[in-house]
């Protein structure tokens, strides 16, 4: 497995296929939810198998989002890879704080990597999350 800082063309397409699939396809959430006109100023991480998109997800500024992993490669350490090449990008570039809304089912996942649920449970896309940090610096 490969985790790319999306630059080419291909790889931003891919980052987005993969989101698409994952949020817009499978969880319903709106196309304008997902493509919030943010990507453009985000740093996107795509992760590959055998040259395949498997997984995606951005930072912008110091907030993670749009983490995702196809539905066939599913706990196989995809997120957790796309998770710690964030965390490492963010400790080169300075930023000491991460934050990031997480799907309230997905928040062990989180917590299991060092990150702290703050505040209380919120709606987005119409799906439970709660905000979490993590000090990488």
């Amino acid at each position: 497995m490969r985790i790319v800082i999306a630059k080419t063309q291909k790889e931003i397409i891919d980052n987005f296929l993969v989101r698409g699939e994952v949020f817009i396809i499978e969880q319903k959430i709106e196309w304008e939810i997902e493509f919030d006109g943010k990507d453009e100023d985000s740093v996107l991480f795509t992760a590959y198998i055998d040259n395949n998109a498997v997984g995606a997800a951005r930072l912008y500024n110091n907030k993670v989002g749009r983490v995702a992993t196809l539905k066939k490669y599913r706990n196989q350490g995809i997120a957790t890879f796309l998770m710690s090449a964030i965390e490492k990008y963010a400790a080169d570039n300075s930023i000491s704080m991460i934050t990031l809304n997480a799907q309230l089912y997905i928040k062990d996942f989180y917590e299991n990597l060092g990150y702290i649920s703050e505040g209380e449970i919120f709606q987005e896309a119409e799906i439970d999350h709660v905000k979490m940090t993590k000090k990488v610096l």
